[in-house]
């Protein structure tokens, strides 16, 4: 929607006016225009677009996913260096559907600028390892999953981690 500097400005300037409604006695006006700047502050460090694209992905639908990240034009210069990760692992799990030396791009991009959770890095490795296994690439392979394995400490992705395991095996 707005550029990233754009949000602290707008969100500095609405402070700003809070303030003069405080001054002015208007205390309820105040603490809503706080809260207003605190939405612009918010949308700087959680691009809204990506969150979009994240509650699409949860119901599973990819082309809706893809439009919402469609609308970050420049993302190098909209995002913050997390949110462009972000971005490139949700256009990883995009492209992982067709083009799989594209999506290993993006998952090391991905992986490169960081990812604030550890499930998500774990994802994005698991992911790796799966690419480098259709590609025959037995030892990153396993390498990638076995760095999944140990960033996954919930044990989200066991299953998906056994399977892979079993699978290369068979290579």
């Amino acid at each position: 929607m707005f550029n990233k500097y754009i949000k602290l400005v707008i969100a500095g300037a609405i402070v700003v006016w809070s303030v003069f409604q405080f001054v002015d006695g208007n205390i309820m006006n105040g603490i809503s225009l706080i809260l207003l700047a605190g939405i612009f502050v918010f949308f700087y460090f959680k691009n809204e677009f990506i969150l979009l694209a994240f509650l699409q992905l949860r119901k599973q639908n990819f082309a809706g996913a893809s439009k919402w990240l469609t609308y970050i034009k420049n993302p190098s210069s909209a995002l913050i260096k997390k949110q462009e990760g972000y971005y490139n692992f949700l256009q990883g799990i995009m492209v992982s559907q067709t083009n799989l030396t594209q999506a290993e791009k993006f998952f090391k991009k991905a992986l490169s600028l960081g990812l604030n959770m550890k499930h998500d890095e774990a994802m994005a490795k698991l992911q790796l390892g799966g690419i480098a296994m259709s590609k025959r690439r037995k030892r990153e392979a396993t390498t990638l999953i076995n760095e999944a394995k140990k960033l996954d400490s919930q044990g989200v992705l066991n299953d998906q981690i056994k399977m892979m395991k079993q699978q290369l095996k068979k290579i």
